[in-house]
């Protein structure tokens, strides 16, 4: 078996002699936005309650990214020490102003909030709340070369009863305060419904924004334009599906690069992979922008290949991390929890070279790992791949569990137990909601000894999962059925390791995990 380190990219989207595919990330970083500083770009998504969040992305030519930095360590807010699935970072903004950059975020419970940081790879300050408000999302801000900020943001029905319009607000210079009770400058619900994820810019004497509409799964992307910042602005539908098989393409960040070249990042998204991430040529046709290709009446479809923004320098191949040896002193950035994390939960320094996930309890009232914090775990990197942990558990209750997980609405994952009487066994477990209750049944089990399991699921094309273990790191034997991946709360499903004790708090029971190789 193949050390972390060793494993080859499963997805890239540069495909060589200047050319690249899409999507440029088979991630799910969803509701992205982008910005340029130099010959640098910086990507954000949204990561809602997953912990730590708020990603920035890096690349130096839109096709090659890196993972380099989250905003937040944790959402320091009411309930979040628990999962609240679909709930936390929604739409985030990402921009470059007076120096350093800005990114605001809302969370539709709690409001608008903003940070700042000269270096993206280095702290972010304190979240700061702009606002106080429910049902107020997708923020963008904008400063108008006068000096003076604004701030554009549409609404989550779900929230506050209201739907497809867009606001604008002036907004202090130091973005940390709204100066008014804003402005409705677009009611989306005859031509543009589920208007939402504005972004603000200024070309050639037009106001910008570029606004999806249409729904996440079916939309489309539209453009309003305006003199005056205020409107009335005009309206275009500038990318569509059309004749592909990218469904939905929409809400992003627009980029111009010196040379001229106009650039487009957006979603589509793709079920359990999540909302994965395209990058569309942009050309400019009557001050209205034409995206992607085959453009009818400056509306485009998507491309599927096309040639690399063009540059005076080479870009290294690069694509978000997957794979760990556990070997360096922090948690690779790859993997997020399902709450705010909490100390007790592992260790990467109780056994150099792994990392120790503690046997900890659910949260008051959990009963299934669907309630579970303390789940470590990444996206689905690419359309078909396998990821394959080695697991050395050391329990001390006879509830403690370990094992690797599939998770979404409904999840499967192969859990290591040893019982009251010392009889150690692999059970295939499938967790789904039954009669609005989350309800887990063990359909295959196992006896095998004690010492080291290679736990292994091979994720086939269209997220159909196949669960499979060895004893001896090359010999591995199927269990369980197939099994279904299925998006989560607004998100992909996703891959990882955990460690549970799901009937006591007191549990010192631990797994030692030596690596996760995902190839």
């Amino acid at each position: 078996m193949s050390r972390a380190g060793n494993s080859n990219p499963v997805w890239a989207a540069d495909i060589g002699s200047g050319m690249y595919q899409n999507p440029i990330l088979h991630a799910d970083y969803s509701d992205p936005d982008v910005c340029r500083v130099g010959d640098d770009f910086y990507m954000v998504a949204s990561s809602f309650a997953h912990m730590p969040g708020l990603p920035i992305l890096h690349s130096t030519d839109l096709v090659n990214w890196t993972l380099i930095n989250h905003v937040i360590a944790r959402l320091d807010l009411p309930g979040y020490d628990r999962p609240r699935h679909g709930d936390g970072v929604w739409a985030p903004s990402i921009r470059f102003h007076d120096g350093k950059f800005w990114v605001v975020f809302s969370t539709p419970d709690e409001g608008i909030f903003m940070s700042t940081a000269v270096d993206p790879h280095g702290e972010w300050t304190p979240l700061h709340l702009i606002k106080e408000a429910k049902g107020w999302i997708d923020p963008c801000p904008f400063w108008d070369e006068d000096g003076q900020a604004y701030l554009v943001h549409a609404f989550a029905r779900s929230r506050c009863g209201i739907k497809h319009r867009l606001v604008l607000h002036k907004m202090s210079p130091d973005g940390k305060q709204l100066l008014d009770d804003g402005v409705l400058i677009f009611d989306g619900e005859q031509d543009h419904p589920t208007m939402e994820g504005p972004k603000m810019y200024k070309r050639n004497g037009y106001y910008y924004i570029f606004a999806p509409a249409g729904g996440v799964a079916t939309g489309w992307q539209t453009i309003l334009r305006s003199k005056s910042i205020y409107g009335p602005y005009e309206d275009k539908i500038v990318l569509h599906q059309g004749d592909t098989p990218i469904n939905g393409p929409h809400q992003g960040g627009w980029v111009e690069l010196d040379n001229g070249e106009s650039w487009f990042v957006h979603f589509q998204d793709k079920g359990a992979y999540g909302r994965i991430v395209h990058l569309q040529p942009v050309q400019w046709m009557d001050d209205w922008p034409a995206m992607g290709d085959r453009i009818v009446d400056g509306t485009g479809e998507p491309v599927l290949k096309w040639k690399k923004p063009k540059s005076d320098h080479v870009a290294p191949f690069a694509i978000p991390a997957t794979s760990d040896d556990f070997d360096e002193p922090k948690l690779g950035l790859q993997w997020q929890w399902q709450s705010n994390p909490q100390q007790a939960w592992y260790s990467l320094q109780d056994h150099p070279g792994h990392i120790r996930l503690f046997a900890a309890g659910l949260p008051e009232g959990g009963t299934t790992l669907y309630d579970a914090g303390q789940l470590l775990m990444q996206k689905f990197p690419a359309l078909a791949f396998s990821a394959t942990a080695k697991l050395e558990f050391k329990p001390q209750h006879e509830a403690d569990q370990t094992g690797l997980v599939i998770f979404g609405l409904n999840y499967a994952y192969t859990a290591i137990r040893r019982d009251a009487q010392g009889q150690w066994s692999l059970n295939f477990v499938c967790g789904t909601e039954k009669d609005g209750s989350r309800v887990e049944e063990v359909t295959e089990s196992r006896a095998i000894p004690e010492g080291p399991v290679y736990l292994q699921v091979h994720i086939a094309e269209g997220a159909v999962c196949r669960f499979s273990y060895s004893l001896n790191g090359s010999d591995f034997e199927r269990i369980g059925a197939d099994f279904q991946a299925k998006e989560g709360r607004w998100v992909g499903a996703k891959v990882g390791i955990f460690a549970v004790n799901p009937a006591s708090g007191s549990s010192q029971g631990y797994v030692d995990a030596d690596w996760f190789v995902v190839k």
